[in-house]
């Protein structure tokens, strides 16, 4: 009698929810062995370790996720030392909101106006820290200052008074923001032997906040531009946020000749400058380029309307064979969109973008922050829950 398979004989087929798919993960030796030490209740092997901790770490993203998404009021920020707008720029989305803005120089306030619709108030250092409305994020790129050397019995605080830090931080102490981001020139690391520095960290940890800091190059965000600046970010201590890396950005640099107009009008260097001092000597100097320029040119400075050979970068082209950079020329070595509004004279747009930030580049830090405050308090909830 031939055999017939048996309705129910042998294994029970698993559905594909129950498969197991084998796949490869390559990690650093400190994670395995973070991995084989984290305080499991059960399975000792590290697939089943790994099993265990990507579950539990998916379902803690999915809480984050849900938090974020639940979270109907909007972050605040204010704006300090505005400038023409450059790290709100970088700051700002539909998650966020500006309640206040400062902005000394009526020039770089008009443009600032033009693009946000507000006028920022007048001198930071005349407005009571009250007076500002409450926020959850201070942005200032301040002016950069050494500090008189005060007895450290009277603190780190006391030692930026008359400064235009101390405003940062007076606000700062006064408000307890949930955090901030400053932005400075790399030579503030170098003033009286990094002593100024020093100070500016240890005030700001003073007043309650976890301080962290790196020194970041706009060509390594997109910016064919090669621009050095102090970025410094802060978490008020009650957010338990002990460590934070500032991102570095990508080695995938963009060409300055991807940026450059064709044939713009009006930004002619005169053949007579360019004889008598441009080129008056056989240097390699100033940086010249044109559309087939792969490099990333030298840092934008606020005097360049005044066209020196030893910082200046000009363009082959015009009339004359030389020219300036032009308008939308700047907005994009700085990272600004080129519909951004200028309603101010060449000289002054010079100075405001020269003085700007690079938006991309602190539009990465400002990314990371956020992210990393909603995971804080998302924690905190989940950890409240608990408890």
């Amino acid at each position: 009698m031939s055999g017939g398979k048996r309705v129910g004989a042998g294994r029970k087929a698993k559905s594909e929810l129950e498969k197991k798919k084998q796949k490869n993960i390559y990690i650093p030796e400190e994670l395995y062995e973070e991995v084989m030490k984290a305080p499991i209740a059960y399975g000792d092997s590290f697939s089943s370790r790994c099993e265990f901790l990507i579950e539990e770490g998916l379902a803690n993203f999915a809480v984050y996720n849900k938090n974020r998404e639940d979270k109907v009021d909007k972050l605040t920020f204010i704006d300090l030392f505005a400038g023409i707008g450059g790290i709100r720029q970088a700051f700002e989305d539909d998650k966020t909101k500006a309640v206040f803005s400062s902005e000394w120089d009526k020039f770089a306030a008009a443009t600032y106006e033009a693009n946000f619709g507000e006028k920022p108030h007048g001198d930071i250092t005349q407005i009571k820290a009250e007076e500002i409305p409450k926020h959850d994020v201070l942005l200032a790129g301040f002016p950069c200052q050494p500090f008189s050397m005060i007895g450290k019995r009277e603190g780190f605080s006391h030692a930026t008074q008359g400064t235009l830090f101390f405003d940062v931080l007076r606000i700062i102490k006064h408000h307890q923001p949930k955090m901030f981001l400053l932005e400075n020139v790399q030579g503030l690391l170098t003033i009286q032997n990094g002593e100024t520095f020093r100070i500016i960290k240890s005030a700001l940890k003073e007043v309650g906040y976890d301080v962290f800091s790196d020194v970041l190059d706009a060509q390594n965000y997109g910016l064919p531009q090669v621009r050095k600046r102090v970025v410094i970010v802060g978490f008020r201590k009650d957010l338990e946020i002990t460590n934070f890396d500032l991102p570095q950005g990508s080695n995938n640099r963009v060409p300055v000749s991807q940026i450059l107009e064709e044939n713009p009008n009006g930004y002619t260097i005169s053949e007579h400058l360019q004889n008598t001092y441009l080129f008056k000597k056989n240097d390699g100097k100033p940086q010249i380029i044109d559309e087939n320029s792969d490099i990333q040119v030298k840092t934008l400075v606020a005097s360049y309307h005044k066209i020196q050979r030893l910082t200046g970068t000009f363009v082959k082209g015009g009339d004359t064979g030389i020219r300036l950079l032009s308008e939308l020329e700047c907005k994009r070595l700085m990272g600004f969109p080129d519909d951004f509004k200028v309603p101010v004279s060449r000289t002054q747009m010079y100075r405001q973008f020269g003085n700007s930030v690079a938006v991309p580049m602190m539009k990465a830090v400002a990314d990371c922050m956020k992210e990393r405050l909603f995971l804080a308090e998302s924690l905190k909830l989940k950890d409240d829950k608990v408890s």
